[in-house]
């Protein structure tokens, strides 16, 4: 009776263990959940979850080849998954990405297999249709790339998100270079769904096609709206690149630093630099160069404000 009492801690350690992986897992930090994980595997090597999440994280780190070989067994193991599918097609994808271009075209066949295979398998899979729709307005016509089957998937959208459909089509527009329907369908995007990624889109789209202006009024409705501190900074990043209306750039990139959290992405140093590109802008020397030594100061190899230093001290 002895062993399963001194199995039983044992076994509780190892699942405690493993929960502790999955948490690091969830708030991504995938260096202290990685090793726990494998050593998990070592012991139960046919566990589909465990290697799932070897998979993800090789992914997050770019390492398609390991991703891939994860990802494949799950596969061939269930072969009834489109989350599996869905993973290995994409991982396949990135990995052509990242090889010469004779040599991605050997992987096409397989990235359109397990993207279909995904989409089949769950009428309501978000990511693979969209994936599908990179796939296709991506790839050339002479391989196999089609703007009318990319429509088509998106078409299928429309009866599991409204929103994610017009945000597919606008995509499918401007990477073809229609930048009038591209806007059309993001704004129809905005009226449905209204987040933060729909104004985003917009947005950007703007800014790609010189139309700062408008670009900056889009940011500030989502501003109003979301009260998201990010977007303090791209309404100053828009005042500061487009010398538009500098006073309310200063405002927002000072409401950005007063709030700043780590989780708002962009670091204290390019509020900074473009506090300074604003001051340089409004011909005010002194002010700019104080704001483009305190960019240095948190970065010293900091290139982008190295060179707006130079300018601004040529005023």
């Amino acid at each position: 009776m002895l062993v399963p009492t001194l199995l039983f801690p044992l076994g509780t350690v190892a699942q405690n263990n493993y929960q502790k992986a999955e948490k690091y897992f969830e708030q991504e930090n995938f260096n202290k959940a990685k090793p726990i994980f494998e050593k998990y595997l070592k012991q139960n090597p046919t566990d589909k979850k465990t290697r799932e999440y070897l998979g993800d994280i090789a992914a997050y780190g770019k390492n398609w080849d390991t991703a891939v070989s994860y990802y494949e067994s799950l596969v061939k193991e269930e072969g009834t998954s489109a989350n599996y599918h869905f993973k290995y097609g994409g991982a396949l994808g990135m990995k052509a990405l990242s090889v010469s271009r004779l040599r991605a075209v050997t992987y096409i066949g397989d990235i359109k297999h397990h993207l279909e295979r995904a989409a089949t398998l769950d009428p309501n899979h978000i990511e693979a249709r969209w994936a599908l729709v990179e796939f296709y307005i991506q790839l050339p016509g002479i391989i196999g790339g089609s703007e009318k089957k990319a429509i088509a998937y998106a078409d299928e959208l429309r009866a599991i998100s409204k929103v994610d459909e017009y945000l597919a089509k606008g995509y499918i527009a401007e990477y073809s270079d229609r930048p009038k329907d591209a806007e059309l369908f993001y704004k129809k995007a905005i009226e449905v769904g209204g987040s933060p990624h729909t104004y985003e889109k917009l947005a950007g789209l703007y800014e790609k096609n010189n139309q700062p202006m408008e670009a900056l009024e889009t940011t500030s409705k989502s501003l109003k709206i979301h009260k998201r501190n990010q977007l303090n900074y791209q309404i100053g990043k828009i005042a500061a690149q487009y010398n538009l209306q500098p006073q309310y750039g200063i405002e927002c990139l000072s409401q950005y630093l007063a709030n700043y959290s780590i989780k708002d992405g962009v670091p204290k140093d390019w509020a900074y630099f473009r506090l300074a590109q604003i001051y340089k802008n409004l011909g005010k020397k002194e002010i700019a160069l104080t704001w483009i030594n305190k960019a240095l100061a948190d970065r010293n190899d900091f290139d982008e404000a190295q060179k707006e230093k130079s300018l601004i001290l040529a005023m």
